[in-house]
């Protein structure tokens, strides 16, 4: 398959937040450091020992050294910075990033206590019955439910949003997990990204290995070593991916993200084929783990319990290949034990100078730019190089560095041509949710997959249609603007006229009647100003558009309003009607739908 390729000092934090602004990222440093952590479990992939220090989930805390904005100027740029680094804004989240500074705030978030986590949700709502008629261990739909209501509703939200991001670059899909309990599994897998969002990458690397979710997904549970009698010979899926998509990618690459070049000037190829049949052997003999499994029998049919979807697959030494392994200038001798040979497997691959410039520039194109300039990309890779205590693969180094730099928090980056991101539909779509005050009056968030383009959003969490994720890092739309400066716009790969009309249709109904009649919009603050159209698109051009909307657009949404009068005697549906309408037109103008 083919794919695209010194601390500051905090002087009014008493000693707890003291310790949760701990410094943790110098941006700017170079050289490398250790790494490395506990492997294994959602919960060691969220330590804070993993990432250099502090309480166990808590992460380090970030450095203003070399940053030229520390706070921002205005509602508007605190917004922005929100819709960056969350999912959403509101009036007093602004007022609190205009209050503490970025760093402050931004730390305060990561160290944020954990919420119920997606196998909790799922648990607490009946989900793990194996005896219900709805048999749920072989359903799917609890699985959206659940995402959505943890995109929706977290109080995490910046812990969520990088769980999200994690997502399109370590990638399962609840379409493509034909076991039992796959909805658990998918949270299971979810609950490990979320854990693992501010922890160390090295120990992510292997919690995601590992994972039965992962395991099922790209074969490597049950994959067996060589035999020369039968022709069998490993699974090369799981090792293809893990170095292509989850680690290094296709080309070598410079520090800044650009690819090496030959004499010839053509990319230099970071793996060969040897390297992925070579490392293929590590990844034999593991199973899922049944030794916790507590089985129901079910009308005649034996049903296994969850454990095994959420406990790291184990392995079976027996059909564990012992043959050597040479890879990517690493060699594991032969008859390695499976533990010490995935140990040195993994730590090869986080070693290698490839995986900070590709994993940063992936994240900034989640987060804030699908663009960013090489220097950019080097900051963040320096930052997951040293995250300025000698500490390799700091996640919250490596956030703190995409998010507090100054091209992503520069006001004048933002105007210029290029600069920023389509927003992704699914982001769009919880937005107005958080915004607008979504609310399941069944308490059971029944939004379903909404993949299809054609009547619904084209996208849905946790729902890629391949391991490539939604779209490609790489991807140029053909025939545009962009094309000609080789510009590359990934989200751009799943909008065509079909897309595009499903998302109106699917938004103008869902912004006015809710969802099943059940998820329904509060409008609360919009409705108390609603007979003032002005205030009403001022309102959404700040929490939905950080203040892009030009005056000119602003203008024409406010005429539209005022077509119809509005005012303090109007029924409540017409005032429904006018805020839904001016939600509509906002979310569907070009101001909003690119994230500057």
């Amino acid at each position: 398959m083919i794919s695209e390729e010194a601390q500051a000092p905090v002087c009014e934090a008493g000693p707890a937040a003291a310790l949760a602004i701990a410094a943790a990222a110098a941006l700017a440093a170079c050289g490398g450091g250790g790494g490395g952590g506990a492997p294994g479990s959602a919960a060691a992939v969220g330590d804070g020992s993993a990432s250099g220090g502090g309480t166990p989930g808590t992460p380090p805390a970030l450095n203003t050294v070399g940053f030229s904005f520390p706070a921002p100027a205005s509602d508007e740029q605190a917004a922005r910075f929100l819709l960056q680094a969350q999912f959403s804004a509101s009036e007093a989240e602004i007022a609190a990033v205009r209050a503490d500074g970025y760093a402050k705030w931004l730390a305060a978030q990561m160290a944020a206590a954990p919420s119920q986590s997606g196998w909790e949700w799922l648990q607490a709502k009946g989900y793990g019955d194996a005896t219900s008629n709805q048999n749920y261990y072989d359903q799917s739909f609890p699985g959206d439910y659940m995402v959505w209501n943890q995109l929706i509703t977290t109080s995490e939200q910046v812990r969520k949003r990088v769980a999200l991001a994690l997502s399109e670059f370590f990638v399962v899909s609840l379409s493509a997990l034909d076991i039992t309990w796959r909805s658990h599994a998918i949270a299971s897998w979810w609950d490990t990204l979320a854990a693992g969002a501010f922890g160390n990458f090295r120990a992510l690397l292997e919690a995601v290995s590992l994972h039965p979710a992962m395991g099922y997904y790209l074969n490597t549970r049950g994959n067996q070593k060589e035999n020369p009698a039968t022709g069998r010979v490993p699974d090369e899926n799981f090792a293809r991916e893990i170095m292509q998509l989850m680690s290094i990618g296709l080309a070598q690459l410079n520090a800044d993200g650009t690819p090496r070049l030959d004499a010839a000037g053509a990319p230099l190829e970071s793996y060969t084929q040897a390297d992925v049949t070579n490392l293929a052997r590590v990844f034999t003999g593991y199973d899922f783990d049944q030794s916790q499994n507590v089985p129901t029998v079910v009308g005649g049919r034996t049903i296994s319990g969850t454990a095994y979807v959420r406990l790291p697959m184990v392995l079976n030494a027996t059909r564990h290949s012992t043959l050597a392994v040479s890879f990517l200038g690493t060699d594991i001798a032969a008859n390695t034990p499976g533990a010490a040979a995935l140990k040195a497997a993994l730590d090869a691959l986080f070693a290698h100078p490839n995986v900070g410039p590709f994993f940063g520039r992936q994240m900034i194109q989640r987060l804030v730019t699908s663009n960013p300039t090489p220097a950019y990309v080097a900051r963040v890779a320096a930052a997951f190089d040293n995250n300025g205590r000698g500490v390799r693969g700091d996640l919250a180094a490596v956030f703190a560095a995409v998010l507090l730099d100054d091209e992503a928090r520069s006001p004048s980056v933002a105007l210029q041509p290029g600069a920023g991101k389509l927003r992704e539909p699914m982001l769009r779509f919880v937005q107005w949710a958080r915004t607008c005050g979504l609310a399941s009056a069944s308490d059971g968030w029944r939004i379903s997959d909404l993949s299809n383009p054609a009547n619904q959003l084209g996208q849905s969490p946790l729902r890629s249609p391949t391991v490539f994720n939604f779209f490609r890092p790489g991807y140029v739309p053909p025939s545009t603007a962009l094309a000609s400066s080789q510009a590359v716009a990934p989200e751009f790969q799943i909008v065509n006229e079909s897309s595009v009309g499903g998302y109106l249709n699917f938004m103008q109904n869902t912004l006015r009647n809710g969802i099943n009649g059940d998820l329904q919009p509060a409008y609360t603050a919009e409705l108390a100003i609603v007979t003032d159209a002005a205030a009403l698109v001022r309102r959404l051009n700040l929490l939905l558009c950080a203040g892009q909307l030009s005056a000119e657009t602003q203008a024409l949404i406010t005429n539209a309003l005022n077509a119809t009068a509005v005012t303090a005697a109007s029924s409540d549906a017409n005032k429904r009607n006018r805020v839904a309408a001016g939600v509509l037109m906002v979310m569907a103008s070009a101001e909003y739908l690119v994230q500057k």
